[in-house]
């Protein structure tokens, strides 16, 4: 008789509420059909949990398809929190690089287009004859500036070796001047300086500004396609079931109003985006760059002087020629030789002596100052985006309660949560005791993007000292998940201006796994154990009747 009682107490499944009765499941039938299920067999009241993998195995209000059911869709809802954060990073820098793309692209294009206005009148035969040159200019600037394979340098260079050439023999109709007469002039252009200092001047000025620009406008654009790829990358398994355990447990349970503890919610969130954390210190270097770079094109490379007045050195220049025309000529001639005299006779363009030209340009310094700092405040905000999207997940999204509240959901039943919150990224997670997370296997695209910023660090370190480089680096290994903290504005130049394999990899030291309970399992053994105690009794007590 004793067995038998023992028996039938050890095989009863144990009620965590108060009360015999069986509660009604009208809320978890409400929310099931509001998520779009069938609500065919769902059950009216309480059931019995055993067949429950993921929740509690409890009286539940949760079948095993509801439960499946629900687990898809905590992480289908998840990865779309996911996602919405990062449209939101995704739109204010690609919102700063369009705001400054256009206003760079009209400093070009207004530069361009006064040329074409001013020049015919002021120039001539001298403008007329060669505007191919001028448009070709313009061209070959626009496409350094959206990343074509251009050396900038070689673009001007040739610029005024073209001009130069066209215009000497504009200037020397009387003269037959051959292609190998050219040859020789131009390798006495450096000597004799026909445009004056203009182009040396303009090329260190345009190549800074044109470098920096480039450099800027293309750091919004990667660091907005590295948050498009990394919020796209999927949960692990591990990290579904977590979700499902922090979102619809309690609604199993009967405990539709009680929110998640928000340090059970942080722990469930850092152990899924642990990968994500990662990205924090390259992250970081990434937005303190573009400041950095944001205040040499406001200052010392003053993208609006430099770039909005191309068309007015270019006018310099051409005065430069035409007052020395003389002096010029009679030095080419005396390295070069006098070359024959041609049969066309002069024309009429020789007869012209045009005075010193002097264009104005509107200055839009205003405008630029608006742009930087308006984006320098942006990426003060977007620093810590990743190490804050948990918080920000769990008081936003997934609606947790407030630290301090002792009655909210902890993953087994309404009541405090005492474990610790765990540290940011990867290597923190290994003693999460909601998510199990393998430190061992880094998640690889976050890996690729991670080398992505440190790349477009490595561009935008160049370009703050005026140095322009491919976009290729292959100096440091993919394993690595970066070092260091913010990088302040005083130091950040310097610390730009090396390459990214001097900075060591942050590493992480591995603790010792022994004793680590995974999913609470620990406090789970206790139940268990004290089942396998009463069954022991139930079977040895019989026995002991019999003898």
């Amino acid at each position: 008789p004793w067995g038998f009682w023992l028996l039938c107490v050890a095989s009863a499944p144990a009620r965590g509420d108060s009360g015999s009765k069986a509660r009604s499941c009208a809320e978890v039938r409400q929310l099931y059909g509001a998520k779009g299920f069938s609500l065919s067999g769902v059950p009216q009241a309480e059931i019995s949990g055993e067949h429950l993998r993921i929740c509690s195995q409890g009286y539940t209000c949760c079948t095993s398809e509801m439960e499946e059911n629900f687990a898809n869709k905590s992480r289908s809802e998840f990865e779309a929190m996911m996602k919405e954060a990062g449209r939101s990073v995704q739109a204010t820098l690609t919102a700063q690089h369009r705001s400054f793309d256009s206003y760079f692209q009209d400093l070009l294009n207004k530069s361009e287009k006064t040329l074409y206005d001013a020049f015919p009148s002021m120039y001539g035969e001298l403008y007329t004859q060669n505007v191919k040159v001028f448009k070709d200019l313009y061209s070959e600037l626009r496409r350094y500036y959206r990343s074509s394979n251009i050396n900038l340098e070689e673009a001007l260079n040739e610029f005024w070796t073209r001009l130069l050439e066209r215009l000497f023999k504009l200037m020397n109709p009387q003269y037959h001047i051959t292609d190998e007469y050219l040859d020789c002039m131009v390798k006495h252009a450096e000597q004799h300086k026909p445009f004056g200092e203009v182009p040396r001047d303009l090329k260190v000025k345009a190549t800074r500004a044109f470098i920096a620009a480039r450099s800027y406008a293309q750091g919004f654009l990667v660091g907005s396609d590295v948050v498009k790829k990394v919020s796209q990358v999927s949960l692990s398994h591990e990290c579904t079931r977590a979700i499902m355990k922090l979102m619809y447990c309690p609604h199993c349970r009967g405990m539709s109003s009680v929110r998640p503890c928000n340090n059970y919610c942080l722990n469930v969130v850092k152990g899924c985006l642990a990968n994500q954390a990662d990205l924090n210190s390259e992250w970081k270097y990434l937005m303190d760059s573009l400041s950095v770079v944001a205040d040499r094109i406001n200052g010392p490379y003053n993208v609006d002087t430099v770039i909005g007045t191309i068309h007015m050195r270019i006018a310099e220049a051409i005065s430069n020629l035409q007052e020395n025309k003389d002096s010029i000529t009679a030095k080419v001639f005396q390295g070069c030789g006098n070359p024959k005299i041609s049969t066309k006779g002069s024309s009429s363009e020789d007869k012209k002596r045009r005075g010193k030209v002097t264009l104005e340009a509107k200055s839009s310094a205003q405008a630029l100052e608006m742009l930087v700092l308006d984006a320098k405040g942006n990426l003060t905000a977007l620093k810590t985006y990743w190490i804050t999207l948990p918080s920000s997940l769990c008081s936003k999204k997934v609606m947790s309660s407030s630290a301090s509240d002792d009655k909210c959901w902890n993953g087994m039943t309404k009541g405090s949560y005492l474990p610790e919150v765990m540290g940011d990224g990867l290597a923190n997670q290994i003693n999460n005791p909601e998510v199990e997370v393998d430190i061992t296997k880094p998640d690889m695209t976050i890996r690729q993007q991670i080398m992505q910023l440190k790349i477009m660090t490595n561009r935008l370190g160049n370009a703050n000292i005026g140095n322009d480089v491919d976009f290729q680096d292959t100096s440091d290994d993919m394993s690595g998940s970066g070092s260091g903290d913010s990088c302040p504005d005083d130091v950040c130049g310097k610390r730009l201006s090396k390459s990214p394999s001097t900075r060591q990899p942050e590493t992480h030291a591995i603790p010792k796994q022994s004793g680590h309970g995974i999913n609470g399992a620990s406090s789970r053994s206790l139940p268990s154990a004290s089942l396998l105690l009463l069954l022991s009794v139930a079977v040895i007590a019989p026995q002991h009747l019999w003898r």
